[in-house]
């Protein structure tokens, strides 16, 4: 059959690799590339993990999981060694018995007639490696990455834009209400409106979809390779990277296509402080493929969740009609859960690519190994 799997690395100077099953003994990821110096614990990754875990709320799977992080190699002294760091977090409740009658039976929506067709094999508990568990690893090494960025005043927060019809305009958005509401929501009227939406779809035995939004803010000029390694590029296959994502745009995004030059252009002027700024930011803060200095803004549509217990139809892996209903513990929507998880792969995007344009010019070379 295929190849054995890959495409479980990301990254070229800040490089992650992720591991694990979603019904396996364990879930980790091992993070090569991070410098030598930071002040770091598991204490500072926990809470990162807390905010994608399940039993959170009606909203989300009731799988019990503490999603207890261990910090295994490249830490000494409580801080890390250059070396590589290597991150775990234990299974607990798996429940594979769910998932038996599945085991020959594809269920629409999700990977199961893909790695069948790629491989001749698939691990049926769960989804094996296309399960949103293997998120662990990656929020786990964005913890990382957002606490190196904190530290050069760069900072990335995600939320729920929307949930099915319900959206928020960018003039209704009050930041302090994200994390006073199970959404992630920065407007509480809409996020009531959008749990009443949730709960009727469960009463459908339903799912729903939404969009997450990003802001990256305080990002220097020039981050983001001109060609194959844009900056916008390389975060759209970032955020693409993520299960269930099926759509990314940056600032304007598909309404560019509906607008004028003359309206889609930033024009360039003069902050009160004398600096290049810009008096709009259509461009998302992103020009050519590299930061304008400008607040990065990307935005992420997610499916609905595909695990429901409408019945549906299918077939076997013998090729059989037959119908299905999905039970267990699953979440009426991703997006909640998710909005970690972008926020992450946002924060490992950009410190990559700022380690690499530490190398961009001579300046900055002979400025690093002067003695």
């Amino acid at each position: 059959r295929g190849m054995p799997m890959s495409g479980s690395i990301f990254g070229n100077h800040f490089r992650i690799t992720t591991w694990g099953e979603s019904h396996g003994p364990a879930i980790g990821v091992v993070i090569d590339g991070c410098p030598a110096g930071l002040a770091l614990s598991a204490e500072d990754i926990q809470p990162f993990l807390d905010r994608r875990k399940p039993g959170q709320s009606k909203y989300t799977t009731k799988r019990n999981e503490n999603e207890q992080i261990q910090i295994l190699s490249g830490i000494f002294e409580g801080k890390t060694t250059g070396t590589p760091i290597s991150l775990i977090v234990y299974n607990q409740d798996q429940r594979s018995k769910d998932y038996k009658n599945l085991a020959a039976t594809y269920r629409p929506g999700h990977a199961d007639y893909t790695f069948d067709a790629k491989y001749g094999f698939r691990d049926y508990r769960g989804g094996g490696r296309s399960s949103g568990r293997e998120t662990i690893g990656r929020v786990a090494a964005g913890a990382i990455a957002s606490k190196i960025l904190h530290t050069l005043g760069i900072t990335i927060q995600a939320y729920t834009k929307a949930i099915g019809p319900y959206s928020i305009a960018p003039s209704d958005y009050h930041f302090d209400e994200i994390n006073r509401n199970p959404l992630y929501m920065p407007n509480a009227q809409t996020a009531k409106k959008a749990e009443e939406f949730l709960s009727d779809c469960m009463e459908q035995q339903d799912s729903a979809g939404g969009v997450i939004e990003c802001r990256i803010e305080h990002l220097p000029v020039g981050i983001g390779e001109p060609v194959f390694s844009k900056l916008d590029a390389t975060l759209a296959k970032a955020i693409m990277s993520i299960g269930a994502v099926k759509a990314v745009e940056i600032g304007d995004g598909f309404s560019v296509s509906s607008a004028l030059g003359s309206q889609n252009n930033d024009a360039f002027c003069l902050d009160k402080n004398g600096h290049i700024s810009k008096s709009t930011n259509h461009s998302g803060g992103i020009l050519g493929g590299m930061s304008d200095g400008d607040t990065v803004i990307l935005r992420a549509a997610f499916k609905p969740t595909p695990s429901i217990a409408k019945v549906q139809n299918t077939v076997t892996k013998q090729g059989e009609a037959t119908t299905l209903s999905i039970t267990g513990r699953h979440d009426p929507v991703i997006v909640p859960r998710a909005v970690v998880v972008v926020e992450s792969m946002a924060a490992l995007t950009v410190l990559d690519l700022m380690f690499s344009n530490m190398h961009s010019n001579l300046d900055g070379i002979l400025n690093f190994y002067k003695k």
